[in-house]
């Protein structure tokens, strides 16, 4: 059976969109069809189709840092466990694992009839199967300086000394330094997927272009900054619960339209299966201020919204061996505390989000996690009075005496920070927006030079602990942007570290998040909430909290979508 290509699908019914020379679209063009276009065969192909905006940098799990790259890697290759929608760690290359009673050594039990996609790399180009020799060279890979990966963080001081042990070919050995409950949340990471070194040894640098995994989907062709196609992998070892082989979609494209807009014209003329998220600019057009779809749009689109893992905040500087703190107001807990008061989240979510999200009138850690911290930590919820009555308490009553504090962020979150800032100059606290560029926020923020700055921070795995390293004093910026120092909190962090008890570490977790509300070194905004605009013919498409494009389950109704 020959594929070939057909230029105008990928293109759809806006050419000029790519704006770039008609040859170099055209090398872009490779959505495969059937010999012959317009076949009836192509009919019966599912094809997803999804746009980037920005980008893909790489195919290579090492450099799995950003989501762009993460929902690629996913469908190409497989951890050891993965998380399923309810945040649950669950077996995938294992299928079982044991931990020992004093919680350092993990044992996986690995699957016996999974293989690696047919490459170029292997005899014949057949893929060969995995074993534990490959888990272990996988994970020594991103621990090895010379690879340079972006997560090589994920075991430092976490693993001992030639932790990593294939005992068998179906069994692997992973030897903590000390115990660390979350392990299991940090296999399930893409920089965790399984590689074989004969596809590294072969590509070198250039693996990034040439993946090779065991996942549902295998590469089919990459024109970069155009287009990315993935075929279904037809030796995947996964099955549903009636037995069939998973995926039932043939193939995933992805566009790169770098323009929002130009995105969301490809899914309203149906040439995209779904797009993530709701830009600013049309996001009135599509959900009420309750954060329903207008009427106009039902039946046309779905709409599919859950909790998603990231909290969007506010964050203060507290060093107080830092001179801008000490020459600041910042530096005392009540106007740290009148700040919180001071805003109305409901409002705020309402008006400039269409209420999609939860306001964060809890602690840090946001809504979803087993911990139940968003519901159980006391935050803050609106009350100008507590906010003027702090302010007083301070030595600075209605503000008199307060400077003008800055406030830093990006320009997607201009408007947010300007409905803070307007609210808290309501009970006499000024703060001056400023909005620079990303880059510049993040070097501003690691050298702990920007007193009130825009910060988010997205779970890397679902324990809470993940939330609570950022204000653990021993770890630098990252993760502790504000750099907050307490005995106490790093007491209770040290002991959830060694607890293996989930109700006692969950118990220590909100006591964490307590303190760290309490002190306020930040003013946690919002909780997040993903959401994804579907065409009604897509089936099967699970969420889940970390916000991972999940397509082995996905199907089209219809045979397809019709452009």
């Amino acid at each position: 059976m020959k594929w070939i290509y057909h230029p105008m699908r990928i293109i759809g019914r806006s050419v000029t969109a790519f704006k770039r020379p008609a040859t170099i679209v055209f090398a872009g063009c490779v959505l495969w069809l059937l010999q012959g276009c317009g076949s009836n065969t192509e009919q019966h192909k599912q094809v997803f189709y999804y746009n980037e905006v920005d980008g893909v940098a790489s195919l290579d799990p090492a450099f799995a840092k950003n989501r762009s790259v993460m929902w690629v890697i996913h469908q190409l290759y497989n951890s050891l466990v993965e998380i399923d929608s309810g945040l649950n760690i669950v077996p995938s290359l294992a299928k079982s694992w044991d931990i020992s009673a004093d919680g350092m050594t993990y044992t996986f039990h690995l699957r016996s009839n999974v293989y690696f996609q047919d490459d170029a790399a292997f005899a014949g180009g057949k893929g060969r199967r995995m074993t534990a020799a490959d888990v272990v060279y996988s994970f020594n890979r991103i621990t090895d300086k010379a690879t340079a990966s972006s997560g090589a963080w994920v075991f430092n001081n976490r693993i001992a000394p030639n932790g990593f042990t294939a005992v068998d070919d179906t069994t692997f050995k992973l030897t903590l330094l000390r115990p660390f409950q979350p392990i299991l949340g940090i296999l399930s990471m893409q920089y965790c997927s399984i590689v074989p070194h004969e596809a590294v040894e072969k590509y070198g640098k250039d693996f990034r272009r040439h993946p090779c995994g065991t996942g549902p989907f295998s590469l089919f062709i990459w024109e970069e900054g155009q287009a990315l196609v993935l075929h279904k992998n037809e030796h995947y070892w996964e099955q549903d619960s009636a037995g069939k082989a998973l995926p039932y979609l043939d193939a995933v494209q992805i566009s790169f339209y770098d323009n929002k807009a130009t995105e969301f014209l490809q899914f309203r003329q149906g040439v995209l299966s779904f797009i993530n998220d709701v830009d600013p600019s049309y996001k009135d057009e599509i959900l009420t201020k309750t954060g329903q779809l207008r009427s106009q749009w039902k039946n046309r689109i779905v709409l599919d919204t859950h909790a998603y893992l990231n909290t969007e905040y506010f964050g203060i500087l507290t060093d107080p061996d830092n001179p801008l703190v000490t020459q600041s107001p910042l530096r005392l807990k009540a106007v740290r505390q009148a700040m919180n008061y001071a805003i109305d989240r409901k409002q705020l979510m309402m008006y400039l989000r269409n209420s999609i999200g939860t306001p964060a009138e809890g602690g840090f850690v946001p809504a979803g996690l087993p911990s139940h911290n968003a519901e159980l930590v006391k935050g803050y919820p609106f009350n100008p009075v507590k906010a003027a009555q702090l302010l007083k308490e301070a030595g600075f009553p209605d503000g008199k005496g307060l400077p003008v504090i800055k406030l830093l962020t990006i320009p997607v979150y201009a408007d947010i920070a300007s409905f803070a800032a307007r609210q808290m100059e309501d009970v006499g606290i000024k703060v001056q927006v400023e909005v620079v560029q990303k880059s510049l926020l993040l070097e501003q923020t690691a050298k702990s030079q920007a007193p009130l700055f825009r910060g988010s921070w997205i779970a890397d795995y679902p324990d809470a602990e993940n939330y609570m390293a950022v204000f653990y004093s021993r770890n630098p910026a990252p993760p502790n942007y504000t750099r907050y120092r307490n005995p106490a909190f790093d007491e209770l962090y040290n002991r959830a570290l060694q607890t293996t008890n989930d109700s006692a570490r969950y118990v220590l977790y909100r006591q964490m998040d307590q303190l760290v509300t309490d002190d306020a070194p930040v003013i946690p905004i919002f909780y997040d909430m993903a959401i994804h605009l579907l065409q009604p013919n897509i089936t099967g498409f699970k969420a889940n909290g970390l916000n991972l494009l999940e397509l082995r389950t996905a199907a089209i109704k219809n045979n397809g979508m019709q452009p």
